[in-house]
Parts: C-alpha cells; structure tokens; sequence
C-alpha cells in the first residue's frame, strides 16, 4: 500500500507542478494558535512539517529559533505536537504530516514510545536533524515497520558515494539541503546552481522524490519549480513573529502568505 507521502507526490505529478510543504513550530505561538494556523494553510499545501520546540537547534536559524523561544516559553511539552497533530488530522482538509526533530528529544522520550505515538496520531514521516545516515539505520527500520517514512537528508558536500548508499536506504522521500547554512539564510548560491546539483542526484534514483529546503521565499521559490517538492519554512515563522508584533491574526496573514507561495508553483 502506498504511503500517504508517496500519494501526496504523485497528485502533484499529476498537476505538473512541485509539492508545497510548508514548516511551522508546534504550539507558537501557543497550541490553541499553532492548530488554527495549520488548519488555515492547510487548503495550500501538500505536506506539514511541523517541528519540535527546542533550545539548542543546531540546524535552525533565527527566525525558527524565535518561534521555538515563543512556544517553549509559552510551556511546551512533547505530548503537545500529538495532541495538535490529533485535532489537525479531524479537518477534512488535512494533509500528510511529518515531524521535524532533533534525536535527544525521541532519545528521551523513548523511540518506542515516540513510533507509538506518531503511529497513533497519523504521523506520515520524521525528520531528524543530528542523526544521519548510517547512525539512523536502525531507528528508520523501527520507522518503516510502523509505515513511518524515515526522511534522510542529503547536503551539498554529500559525495556521490555516500549519496547512492543513503538514497538506496531511504524511503518515499528525501530532503536536499540547498546551501551550508542554517534555516532562513538568503541564498548563497543561485537557483540555477541548486537546480543543477538537485538534478545530478535525480539522476541516481529517478523515481525518488526528493525535496529542497533552506532558503526557500516567496522571491526564490518560483526559480526551483523543477524540484519534486519545496519546503518553506523560516518565511512561514518570520510572519508569525511579525504578526504578533502588528497584533494581527497570524492565521490569517498565513493563509495569504501560503496562498500567494502556491500560485508561484502553478
């Protein structure tokens, strides 16, 4: 049976035209809020990715650092996301979800545990951040006998090598990292390029979907359609925090924001 991530990329096949993932931090700024913003981007995207509150996010940048500081201060607790995820996935319009992570938090809540409770609530994929391939074998095969895509990451400074071996272990999906950087850094490098070493790996597993983050805008994501999926993420938590500032509703500066990232891709 096909995951519902593989479904998600081939309706998107099917339109001619790239996945929108978008990324938000669970419970920023509170869970009441979190759940209404997912609720209103949701009729915009293909995929949620919705990431885990830490205070030492290696991979984050500012602006996703600022929406984990708001939500961890806000109380923040790992049985949080599921119960977000839970309410998220009784709307109709619902989307496939996947978990960003960083592994001390599933270390410490136990795998099992964590696999049982994302299989409870309809969890699609994780993400793990600071456990790479091939230190996340065995966790990826707890994954996938649960029927959770395991999501590997690939980097620019990935060599061919090393990227046939993680692509031959990974799932329905891959996540391309399109510059050294953290999350939410202006682009270091052309579209062009990053179209261009995106497509040298496509050419090892055609079939793969893979998708490229960091970086991702409104300005650079029309420039990237070639991609089988974009995620945006630090553009997505930036607007939160500006929201709050301007004392607007951050669903529904959101929803426009998602809306016009969307129509760049038909």
């Amino acid at each position: 049976m096909k995951s519902k991530i593989q479904l998600a990329f081939e309706k998107c096949r099917k339109e001619n035209r790239p996945a929108l993932i978008s990324y938000i931090v669970a419970s920023d700024p509170n869970k009441e809020k979190s759940l209404k913003i997912l609720k209103s981007i949701s009729p915009h995207i293909d995929l949620a990715e919705i990431g885990f509150p830490f205070s030492t996010p290696i991979g984050d940048g500012s602006d996703i650092q600022t929406s984990s500081y708001r939500a961890i201060k806000n109380g923040f607790k790992m049985r949080d996301i599921f119960q977000i995820i839970k309410e998220y996935k009784k709307t109709n319009l619902s989307k496939p979800t996947i978990l960003m992570s960083y592994y001390n938090m599933i270390f410490n809540y136990g795998e099992n545990n964590f696999l049982r409770d994302c299989k409870k609530t309809g969890v699609s994929g994780i993400i793990c951040v600071d456990l790479p391939w091939p230190e996340n074998k065995s966790f990826a095969k707890k994954c996938k006998k649960k029927s959770i895509n395991f999501i590997q990451l690939l980097a620019p400074t990935t060599t061919k090598d090393r990227m046939k071996k993680i692509i031959k272990d990974s799932h329905d999906m891959i996540y391309y990292i399109s510059m050294l950087s953290t999350t939410g850094g202006k682009l270091k490098v052309s579209p062009k390029k990053i179209i261009e070493n995106y497509k040298k790996i496509k050419k090892i597993k055609k079939n793969k979907n893979i998708v490229i983050g960091f970086g991702i805008t409104n300005k650079t994501i029309s420039a990237l359609k070639a991609a089988d999926g974009l995620v945006v993420g630090s553009q997505l938590c930036k607007c939160i925090t500006n929201s709050l500032k301007r004392r607007q509703n951050p669903a529904i500066m959101l929803d426009k924001l998602v809306y016009n990232l969307k129509n760049k891709l038909l």
